[in-house]
């Protein structure tokens, strides 16, 4: 079939696609929720949303007094309200829950998710006393507030999201969504090269690999309600988590095994985020790891 054009006049490829109109998810009509969103990753994302247009973007935080002055920071610098804070622990399922309700209150729908929250308590599964050689295994009450934080928090403010998008099409008496629809909505996992394995993170590794589980379930079926699921592999990134590990551990572990000899920006992992939710074509994973190399 020959190229043509449009009703504009503008040229169409064999498909009847025009090739001139921006095909991306357009954020002004999105409310997005970014937990972590007070630091590191999740506030370069919610500041990269904004700068991308997004109608209105939930940062949740456990400080009140971070959140609320990035929050004011934002608004003042984008000259319109659009982030607005909540503080409180994203394992709380009363307090999600009101973050949802109290944005649905005011925008309708709950479209966009990054649970960016996450925390590490590194040390190695099984070690040994070197002068008594008594043997310590990793406590579980910290593997299980890992997986709290990074693996189960994530996967219920996702579902949360999906819940959202999907009580708004039924209020609009929509049912199954159709590849003749827009994109209804987009979470994004903050996964890790971890997930691939890493010495000293039993809990966080486990995690992070839980995740790519939940992008691969949640995206099968959320697509029914039109939301699309991927989830992003960071590298190591320039946030404190990181430079708690120590500046004598990144210069001699992590520089030399990266391409860049850097540490990832967390604006750079917030302009591929956006790129993941704008562009639909985007599935599954996505390695931003700056060419991360772990010696074996």
């Amino acid at each position: 079939m020959a190229s043509g054009t449009n009703g504009n006049g503008a040229s169409t490829n064999g498909n009847g696609h025009d090739e001139w109109r921006d095909s991306r998810l357009q954020l002004s009509d999105h409310c997005a929720v970014v937990t972590g969103g007070a630091r590191g990753i999740g506030r370069a994302t919610a500041i990269a949303l904004a700068r991308e247009g997004a109608r209105a973007i939930a940062v949740v935080d456990m400080s009140a007094d971070e959140v609320k002055a990035f929050a004011d920071k934002a608004n003042k610098y984008f000259e319109r309200e659009v982030v607005f804070p909540f503080a409180g622990d994203v394992t709380d399922g009363e307090f999600r829950r009101s973050v949802f309700a109290d944005l649905e209150s005011r925008f309708g729908c709950v479209s966009l998710c990054v649970p960016a929250a996450g925390i590490t308590r590194d040390r190695l599964a099984v070690r040994r006393d070197k002068e008594t050689g008594a043997l310590d295994i990793y406590p579980e009450e910290l593997f299980r507030r890992v997986l709290d934080v990074d693996l189960t928090a994530p996967i219920y403010w996702a579902m949360q999201t999906i819940a959202s998008v999907a009580k708004h099409r039924e209020s609009q008496g929509l049912k199954r969504w159709t590849s003749a629809e827009k994109i209804q909505g987009v979470v994004i996992f903050i996964g890790s090269v971890s997930s691939a394995g890493n010495p000293g993170q039993i809990s966080y590794a486990t995690a992070k690999a839980g995740l790519e589980g939940a992008e691969a379930t949640l995206g099968a079926e959320a697509i029914f309600h039109g939301l699309r699921c991927a989830i992003i592999h960071p590298g190591y990134t320039n946030t404190a988590m990181v430079r708690e590990l120590g500046e004598q551990f990144i210069e001699q572990a992590i520089l030399p095994n990266t391409r860049l000899h850097r540490l990832i920006e967390p604006e750079e992992i917030a302009d591929a985020i956006c790129f993941m939710i704008r562009n639909a074509a985007v599935s599954g994973q996505l390695w931003a790891d700056a060419g991360w190399r772990p010696m074996a």
